[in-house]
């Protein structure tokens, strides 16, 4: 889905409940409609293009040190991947009869990795990551693959201009195998 049909089905679907949450409220004395606040803590995806990344930055000697303590139980101390999927290497390996679909070989955008680790990681606490800790891991994810130096400070100017090695290894938008008549 384009990001416009996501913002529209998203003020669709808050509509929706905003109104239901009236009726529950009139009709059963209970419940009360949704704050614009409220709504808008729900409101943290990422646009591939890097629309609404936050402010912060981070670097990739902070994240190194994130990983170890938020990351590593899972993912290995270096990203190759544990009881949780790997994140490092692969790259060369997606055409062949055993892809390895890492970060660094099958992800077309660096703002989804963002978007991810700030929405999922870690596991056992969601959410819980400051955005500068989200900025660092991505900085020390993308560095352990090759795609930014050891150095890199990311923030959402520079994390939204990274090209990902795979950015053209999936089918445009929209996909011509779907057709809007």
């Amino acid at each position: 889905m384009r990001r416009l049909d996501l913002t529209t089905a998203f003020l669709a679907g808050a509509i929706a409940v905003l109104g239901f949450a009236a009726r529950a409220e009139d009709r059963y004395g209970i419940g009360r409609p949704a704050t614009a606040a409220e709504i808008a803590g729900w409101n943290i995806d990422i646009g591939r293009d890097g629309s609404n990344l936050p402010p912060g930055s981070g670097s990739a000697e902070r994240g190194k040190v994130v990983f170890t303590e938020q990351c590593a139980a899972c993912h290995g101390d270096s990203g190759q991947g544990g009881v949780g999927d790997r994140l490092v290497g692969g790259q060369g390996t997606l055409a062949s009869a055993k892809p390895v679909r890492t970060v660094g070989s099958y992800w077309p955008y660096a703002s989804t990795l963002f978007d991810y680790i700030r929405r999922a990681m870690p596991q056992n606490a969601p959410q819980s990551l400051s955005n500068e800790d989200v900025y660092a891991v991505a900085a020390y994810v993308l560095s352990l693959n090759g795609i930014v130096p050891a150095d890199a400070v990311l923030d959402a100017k520079s994390l939204a201009a990274i090209k990902m090695p795979n950015r053209d290894g999936f089918v445009s938008d929209p996909r011509p195998d779907v057709h809007n008549r």
